[in-house]
């Protein structure tokens, strides 16, 4: 149980305390090896935003099964991306977060920016501690998914209230839940196509890959996939592209539930079949390049093109540190502080 450490020697009343920026992500294992995928795997996939099957069954199936087999193929996957700063997705979050302190400083903001992943390590209950600890009664909570979604925002929610909970005096909290047709969010993706292209030429088709999810999901009234569409139909009427030039689909499927489509891989295979040989791929709902762009994206949906007759592959990568990027960041915090 934490209690409130900001009181006023003289007076014993409250007195102001800080305000900190909480960038949250999903998270990625310590190390590319079967024991911390399978640590890391087992949080996830425990998670019931992630996973709405029955807790009992799906424990069984999870611990029986999965974890039983998927963290070694998960490990040899990180292996293929990982780099002497170690997963990109901590080394590009770390970025983020050390620019957006630096930014927000430099414009006069006595403000504390923080990192904390849903899953694996910095955890969220151990960095709303160290925030605590530091006198910061005033958080601004940014979960760097673009796009809505209960698996991925909502569950950010839900950890920091099952830490908060604990807590006697609860901070003021402001949390972020969508940005996926915020301005400087639009432009910022607009102007990554718009630079490949000048770069590369104008690809056929512009591929926008999205994280998919359970079609279920979206009956049930998570606003996910309109989301998506919604950032789609922005992008594309900012770059001035027509019907044509682009499709929108959804990647990273798993079990045997039907899931949010058209299918990315199923797609581009289709495409290269039809003679389209020359197409860029973009993923907007993530914030950071990661497992699922870099080895899923530029690794194994670029084989099924090639595989399928196409030729021109190439991948756009996220925004990842770019300064637009964390300019964004600023603007929407700044409200808030």
């Amino acid at each position: 149980m934490y209690k409130y450490s900001g009181l006023d020697k003289e007076t014993g009343h409250k007195k102001r305390g800080k305000t900190g920026i909480l960038l949250m992500n999903l998270g990625t294992p310590d190390e590319p090896t079967t024991a911390s995928v399978r640590t890391y795997l087992a949080e996830f996939l425990s998670d019931p935003r992630v996973v709405e099957i029955p807790r009992l069954v799906w424990m069984i199936i999870l611990h029986g099964i999965i974890l039983r087999v998927r963290p070694a193929k998960s490990a040899a996957l990180y292996k293929e991306i990982w780099t002497d700063a170690g997963s990109p997705l901590m080394d590009i979050s770390v970025r983020q977060q050390q620019k957006l302190q630096k930014l927000l400083s430099d414009n006069g903001s006595d403000v504390s920016v923080h990192l904390a992943m849903r899953y694996g390590n910095p955890s969220t209950a151990s960095t709303l501690q160290e925030m605590h600890r530091q006198g910061i009664d005033d958080i601004v909570v940014l979960p760097l998914y673009p796009q809505y979604a209960g698996p991925t925002t909502g569950s950010v929610f839900d950890a920091i209230s099952k830490e908060l909970i604990k807590w006697r005096y609860v901070p003021s909290l402001h949390f972020i839940n969508t940005y996926h047709d915020n301005e400087d969010y639009i432009q910022a993706i607009a102007d990554s196509i718009s630079k490949d292209y000048q770069h590369h030429g104008k690809a056929k088709k512009l591929v926008m890959s999205y994280h998919g999810m359970p079609e279920r999901n979206l009956h049930l009234g998570d606003p996910y996939y309109c989301f998506c569409a919604k950032t789609t139909r922005l992008v594309v009427e900012k770059l001035g592209f027509a019907e044509d030039d682009y499709v929108m689909t959804f990647q990273s499927r798993f079990g045997k539930a039907k899931w949010l489509g058209p299918y990315t891989d199923a797609t581009i295979e289709q495409l290269a079949k039809e003679g389209v040989d020359d197409i860029a791929v973009i993923c907007p709902a993530f914030s950071a390049d990661c497992l699922e762009t870099l080895e899923e994206i530029q690794g194994e949906n670029r084989e099924v093109y090639e595989e399928a007759g196409g030729k021109d592959f190439r991948y756009i990568a996220c925004l990842n540190d770019d300064d637009a990027h964390i300019q964004m960041m600023a603007n929407i915090v700044k409200p808030y502080i």
